[in-house]
């Protein structure tokens, strides 16, 4: 088994070297990050020499390749990597300076650089992280914030990253429940058409040579296939076109609003995108009233951040409801955007004075709706697809067949 030579900060910021056994680089660094051990270098040894991998955190070279953008996972990534340097007793600006050298995001490096900066010049961490808008959301900046002032910014932090390991778990469930039926009508379309623009033309040229009059089902088949083959660049052309139109209708505020409406009253999935908006904004507010921030300041910063138009409005009214002295609850059932048990539970959470909790049994319990319904969905849409593809190649080799019957029988009259 390889072994592997490291230099690792301890939980006190104490630097540490040794080497560990493991099949792979990426298993050795799991291994080390497991221990709450933050890693600075890495790099494999042969015959007990220490040699130069492409893990290494030294100047501008990193541990991992890098990356571009800053990625989701690269937040869940720095909100616990600092959640646990801060606890360990790491200070603030110490752990952003260890933090460049784990990073794998240029993005991210430039913003860990330039906060670093800022804080040396003067500014609190979350008036920092502020100036980086497009990577630090409201709810980090202000959850940041909220810790800084109550002293207790590590165990917001801890929160934050929570809630983003939350968020990522339940993003990769919706994506691999998903993958399988996309990779299905992926298959399904690809081979319609290979089948319309390889196989037809193939008989085509067979039913040329004879002197008979094709049946209609198998000249309409044959005639999709010619303009299908001499328009097909066209076709591609206009369907990236259309995709592209709208994507800037969607981007422009009536193209989000309409498309989310859309969305809302379609049968079977309406329900379902409503819920995820929902589970969103329960989620997030579970965070940060946990977190200490008050409930007008976490509406705030949802409506600020939450990823939806409709659902923004609704908490800028509930918000409004809320300032001139109305509970929560009351608000929430007058928009007609939440179930009823939505307002219950926030009612006996106000009653009892833990909403932080009522929230989060909010948002657990639609997550546990929506993998259901994905899971379902994606179990139900197999057979579906088979029994679609069944009947589309079964009818173009019936009609494709036919003049072959015909053929047969003028032969058989012969």
């Amino acid at each position: 088994m390889p072994r592997y030579f490291y230099n690792v900060r301890d939980g006190s910021g104490k630097k540490v070297a040794g080497y560990e056994d493991g099949s792979s680089r990426e298993e050795v660094l799991g291994k080390l990050q497991g221990r709450g051990l933050i890693v600075i270098s890495l790099s494999e040894s042969q015959a007990g020499v220490k040699t130069e991998g492409v893990y290494r955190a030294v100047g501008k070279t990193h541990y991992t390749k890098m990356h571009g953008g800053a990625r989701f996972g690269d937040l869940v990534l720095l909100a616990r990597q600092l959640a646990t340097l801060l606890g360990a007793g790491v200070t603030i600006l110490k752990s952003v300076e260890i933090l460049q050298k784990q990073v794998t995001s240029h993005r991210m490096l430039a913003a860990l650089k330039r906060t670093a900066k800022d804080m040396e010049a003067g500014l609190s961490f979350h008036e920092a992280l502020s100036r980086h808008p497009k990577i630090f959301s409201d709810l980090w900046v202000n959850l940041v914030e909220s810790g800084e002032a109550s002293g207790n910014l590590p165990l917001v932090l801890g929160r934050l990253a929570t809630y983003l390991e939350k968020k990522a778990e339940f993003r990769r469930k919706i994506i691999s429940a998903l993958f399988y039926p996309i990779i299905l009508l992926s298959v399904a379309v690809g081979a319609i058409v290979f089948f319309i623009l390889v196989i037809i033309p193939v008989f085509e040229k067979l039913y040329q040579g004879f002197n008979i009059t094709l049946p209609l089902p198998t000249q309409i088949l044959l005639n999709i296939s010619a303009f299908l083959k001499k328009a097909f660049i066209f076709i591609v052309a206009a369907v990236i076109l259309g995709i592209w139109l709208f994507k800037r209708y969607i981007a422009t505020e009536v193209g989000r609003r309409n498309w989310e409406q859309l969305k809302f009253r379609l049968p079977l999935f309406g329900e379902f995108f409503q819920v995820s908006v929902i589970e969103g904004f329960a989620s997030e507010m579970s965070t940060l009233i946990e977190s200490g921030v008050p409930i007008l300041y976490a509406l705030e910063i949802t409506e600020r951040s939450v990823n939806n138009k409709t659902m923004a409005d609704v908490v800028r009214q509930v918000k409004e409801d809320v300032r001139t002295g109305k509970s929560l609850s009351s608000p929430l059932q007058k928009s007609g955007f939440f179930s009823p048990m939505v307002v219950q539970m926030v009612t006996i959470g106000e009653e009892i004075g833990d909403l932080p909790n009522m929230f989060k049994k909010i948002s657990i319990y639609y997550q546990e709706y929506t993998e259901t319904f994905i899971t379902r969905f994606a179990s139900s849409f197999e057979p579906l697809m088979i029994v679609f593809m069944g009947a589309i190649i079964g009818t173009m080799v019936i009609c494709m067949y036919l003049p072959i019957f015909k053929i047969a029988s003028i032969g058989t009259g012969g």
